[in-house]
């Protein structure tokens, strides 16, 4: 074995070369390790001095591997270094906060409104029963909401059941629960999911509904008039031009639906509001005296008024958004244009 060979190839040998070498000399079947093992077939004197002459030469090729090994390891790191390396002088990757969804804004901002006019939350339950949907809201039983088509009902009819439950299709059951449950005078919003068989441009099975009801002395039609387009105005942030067109509800009479001026075309005619200038907003009357009948109040000394919207229809009306679907497709760039940051930017 020429040791200074071998020495002369480790400096420049690769990664690859190098352990080829190791394996040549320094291996269990490497030429260093045959020379060892012949040792035994000297004499002692001469076994000695040959022994110590390879454990030199081992010395050598080990250190000069691992040196070599150390070079390569050095040049590959530096290597990914300057490839992985960062140039700090490059704008920054933008980075967004999480963002409270538009819907929560809106109803939030809808409580806010209804809050500073008087009116405090009250609940009632999404799995609902017929009679508190329906019946006790005055909607006789052919009523069309009151079918399968429109209805998610959660046991089938029979004839014999005491009761038939269902996901509730408006929030007006809380109107009825809280006559059942509260002394007037009182003003009470309910806020919440709805749902129904129903899927488009406007529609989806499941939404939102702001629903509110005032109980108390002397309360008129007027009075209606005047808390909606204050409310309109709080939640819109300015004033809006309205209007009462007559209309049917079961549980309201009379009842009427409120339209408010196009905020796109300020009431000049557009494709939004069809041309005519007003945008359908929520629909409103009088609490039927059959409702406060069921309720347990005296007709002839109590009255109110109450009011229904879409929650969903007042955040595309304040936020232009022509799809109602677009709430809830989560689009992230959809979504960041609207609401408010989750996270204080401080």
């Amino acid at each position: 074995m020429d040791i200074q060979t071998a020495l002369s190839q480790i400096p420049t040998a690769t990664t690859e070369a190098l352990e080829a070498l190791r394996i040549q000399y320094l291996g269990q079947k490497g030429e260093l390790t045959a020379q060892m093992q012949a040792l035994g077939k000297l004499e002692p004197e001469a076994r000695k001095a040959r022994g110590a002459e390879l454990n030199v030469i081992k010395t050598q090729l080990t250190e000069a591997i691992s040196a070599r090994k150390t070079e390569l390891e050095t040049e590959a790191l530096n290597a990914k270094l300057a490839e992985e390396a960062i140039d700090v002088t490059l704008p920054a990757d933008p980075t967004y906060n999480g963002r409270i969804h538009p819907i929560t804004v809106a109803m939030e901002d809808i409580a806010s409104a209804l809050r500073s006019l008087g009116f405090t939350h009250a609940y009632g339950p999404e799995i609902e029963t017929d009679d508190y949907n329906f019946t006790k809201l005055n909607l006789p039983a052919h009523h069309p909401a009151r079918q399968d088509q429109d209805t998610f009902y959660l046991n089938p009819f029979k004839a014999e059941a005491t009761e038939r439950y269902l996901l509730r299709t408006q929030t007006s059951n809380v109107q009825i629960r809280t006559l059942e449950t509260v002394k007037p005078p009182f003003r009470v919003m309910g806020i919440g999911r709805v749902y129904r068989r129903d899927y488009d441009l406007t529609h989806t099975p499941q939404f939102h509904q702001v629903e509110g009801m005032m109980v108390e002395a002397g309360t008129n039609f007027s009075h209606m008039r005047g808390v909606l387009d204050e409310f309109l105005r709080l939640y819109f942030g300015k004033p809006l031009k309205t209007r009462m067109r007559p209309h049917y509800f079961p549980f309201t009479e009379p009842s009427a639906e409120m339209d408010m001026e196009c905020l796109f075309c300020k009431g000049t005619g557009c494709r939004v509001c069809k041309q005519t200038g007003w945008l359908e907003v929520l629909g409103c009357g009088m609490v039927h005296r059959n409702v406060l009948a069921v309720g347990g109040l005296d007709v002839a000394e109590h009255q109110g008024f109450a009011f229904g919207a879409g929650v969903e229809r007042l955040a595309m009306l304040k936020y232009g958004v022509p799809d109602l679907r677009l709430f809830y497709e989560s689009h992230a760039a959809f979504l960041r244009q609207f609401g408010k940051p989750a996270i204080s930017a401080a």
